[in-house]
Order: structure tokens, then sequence, then C-alpha cells
């Protein structure tokens, strides 16, 4: 577990994905390097033509242009329809019914992160992190002067939350704990049994859950999804989503702050005003089984790296790196970039996402791509290896 403080004097110290991808880009060495680039670091599968969001999706978006009908500004809170439509999208999983004024339209995920932070932050508050994360969460709690406490994710067991780590870094200034499931970027799912135990957990530490379910419904392994909206009656919680994900359309920006609270915690006037007050300055709104078999049987190839745990879900995976097999790589960051010089490869180093020494890859790519890849960091090892390993 750790513990360090948020605020504004540590916000240009903080890793973001974005910001290593650039300088891992910047690495590629084009003039001795011939081989196209590519990247297995960033969770958009429209780069690669055999990812599409389905036709009706498309068309349904052309339609409500053509119709003149949404040239104008929206309410900040969102349409009422897309509101409505949202609220019924996932009320399909829950055992209660959500409503139109229990969701609150956002630009992505991403804008519904940092709105999360706003409205929970206050004078010495503390919110818990799981490690490896969404390094944004960090960097939105840094602005909002909140003080961020990580807890591990286990490899061991699925990448489960350690609830010892929780228990032990709570706090009565303890704002909100962060479920991210399906995991980003460690690909697990959670099971019923185990959301179950976060969300008594989270209700004895009396704080609630904020609830990242961006990849939401994409699973392919034996673990059916639970939204964590089913326990919204044991402890109150915060989903946050996007069409991003499972429609492939991330380039829409269409996310959205769902209050799952059947005992109305959230709808207490104070709450609802200060929740409306803030969206009032914000602007307003606007098939992957094949790959990760893929992803899996190849990188059992490269004595390297390792998977502890098969992914179940999102479209990312981390895998742990063993630089004593190495002769001449430090750490997982000079693994990258070099990576990055020589083959024209693009992964994320672990320490991007608070686990270093490993390595968070994402298989949304087309086959070939994913195998040319793989290949290449395979080609990479063979020769950074040391000397007993080569024969």
């Amino acid at each position: 577990m750790e513990i360090s403080n948020g605020g504004i004097d540590n916000t240009g110290s903080i890793i973001t994905i974005k910001g290593m991808l650039s300088l891992l880009m910047q690495s590629v060495d084009d003039e001795k390097n011939e081989k196209k680039v590519i990247s297995l670091a960033m969770g958009d599968p429209t780069v690669h033509s055999c990812f599409h969001t389905t036709h009706v999706a498309t068309e349904a978006v052309a339609e409500a242009l053509l119709s003149e009908k949404f040239n104008g500004y929206a309410p900040t809170a969102g349409l009422p329809l897309t509101r409505r439509a949202i609220a019924e999208y996932l009320s399909r999983d829950l055992p209660y019914k959500l409503t139109p004024n229990d969701v609150f339209v956002t630009s992505g995920c991403t804008q519904a992160i940092d709105v999360a932070m706003a409205l929970l932050s206050r004078p010495g508050a503390n919110i818990l992190l799981p490690r490896p994360g969404f390094p944004i969460y960090e960097l939105s709690a840094a602005f909002r002067h909140i003080e961020v406490r990580h807890f591990d994710l286990l490899p061991d067991k699925g990448w489960e939350v350690d609830l010892d780590d929780i228990e032990s870094l709570a706090d009565q200034n303890t704002v909100a704990l962060v479920i991210i499931n399906p995991g980003n970027p460690c690909g697990n799912v959670y099971s019923y049994q185990h959301l179950q135990k976060l969300a008594e957990t989270a209700n004895k530490l009396k704080t609630l859950v904020i609830a990242d379910e961006v990849y939401g419904h994409l699973v392919f392994g034996d673990k059916p999804f639970v939204p964590m909206g089913v326990f919204g009656s044991t402890v109150p919680i915060l989903t946050l989503g996007s069409l991003s994900k499972r429609w492939i359309v991330p380039g829409w920006r269409l996310g959205w702050f769902v209050t799952t609270d059947p005992c109305g915690m959230f709808r207490k006037p104070k709450v609802v005003e200060r929740m409306k007050k803030y969206f009032d300055i914000l602007g307003d709104p606007a098939t992957f089984i094949q790959s990760v078999d893929i992803c899996y049987n190849k990188i059992k190839e490269i004595p390297c790296i390792s998977c502890p745990h098969k992914p179940e879900g999102s479209m990312a995976v981390m895998l742990k790196l063993n630089l004593s097999l190495l002769d001449d790589i430090s750490d997982d960051i000079d693994f990258c970039f070099k990576l990055a010089k020589e083959e024209s490869v693009i992964i994320l180093p672990g320490t991007a996402v608070g686990l270093k020494n490993w390595l968070r890859v994402t298989f949304a790519v087309d086959p070939y791509s994913l195998e040319e890849c793989l290949d290449r960091i395979k080609s990479f090892y063979q020769r950074h290896a040391k000397q007993l390993q080569r024969y």
C-alpha cells in the first residue's frame, strides 16, 4: 500500500498514459528502422480496420444530425431523452430502476472522473485508488488537492482487491473507494462475491464507491459482468461509464456520471443542488476473443515476460517483466524505450499505471499486427537476453 499527498505541486511528477506514449513515439528510430510502428499501448481499437461500431449506431447519429433538431445547446446535465436512455440501459442489470434524474451526461468517462473528484474534494480529503490503475484519477485528485492512497491488486488472486489494505488505509477523511471493473489495466473481471465484499467493506468504512465501468460487458471469460450498482442498497455508488469501449466509438466523447443509490443519499437537496451547479460550469455534453488467445499464447514464447492471469475482460493485460533474464535492461521504462527504438513497437511501462517492472499491453488490434508485434518483442528479447539464456 502507498500514501501520497495530492496537490497542485506534484501534478508535474504524475505519469500519464498519453504523455508516456508521446515520449515512446519520439524514441522510434525512423532513419535506422524501416519497420512500421505497431502500438499495443492505447485502448483505441478504431485504428484497426477489423474493429468498427454497428451500422445502426452510425445511422442513428447521421439521422440526428440531418434532422437539424440537435444543433443548439443541450442542458448541462444532458438532453432528457439521453438521460432517460442511459437510465433504462443501466437499469437492465440492476434490481431497481434508475431515473433520468440519476444520470448526468459527460464528455466521455474522463470528464466523469474529473466531476467525481471535484464534487468529493474538501480540505483534508483522501481517496483510495487501485494499484495498478488508471492514472487520470491520480492526476485529477492532485489538481483537486485530494490525498491519494493506493491499495494493491493481487495478481496471484486474479487481481482481486486486497481488502486488508483498504481497511488499513481508510479513515474518517476517506471520501471514496475506486473500483475499476472490468479491470484496466489488468483485464480482470470481479465476481459477484468479491464485489459484495467490497460493498460491505465500503459500508463498514462509511465511504461511497466510485464504480468505473467504462469496459462494462466487455467480458469473455467464465465470469459475467456484474455492475457495482447491484449493491447500491449496501453502499452509495457513483457509476461512471461511456459509449467509447463497448461500442468502439471513443471519439464520440459521450459518457455518464450516474448515482446508483436506491436509498437516496445522493437525492438530498443540498447534494443534488451541488451536482447541478457543478455541471452548470462544464461544457455541454455533446470482439476481442481471438486477439486475447493470440496474445496469451504468444507471450509464453517470450521468457522475459509472463502473464499471471489470463484476461477476462476490457482490452488490456498486465505482464510481469523478468529483468534477471535480460543483459542490459534496467527497468520497465528502459525496456519500452529500447523496444520502441529498435523494433518500432510501442507498449506501456507498468510504471505509468503504478506497477514498476511490469508492462501493460492492449490486445484490441487486428490479429496480424498483434502477432507481428509479439514476434518483434521476442526478437528484442533474444538480442538482449543474458548469454546463458541464448542457447
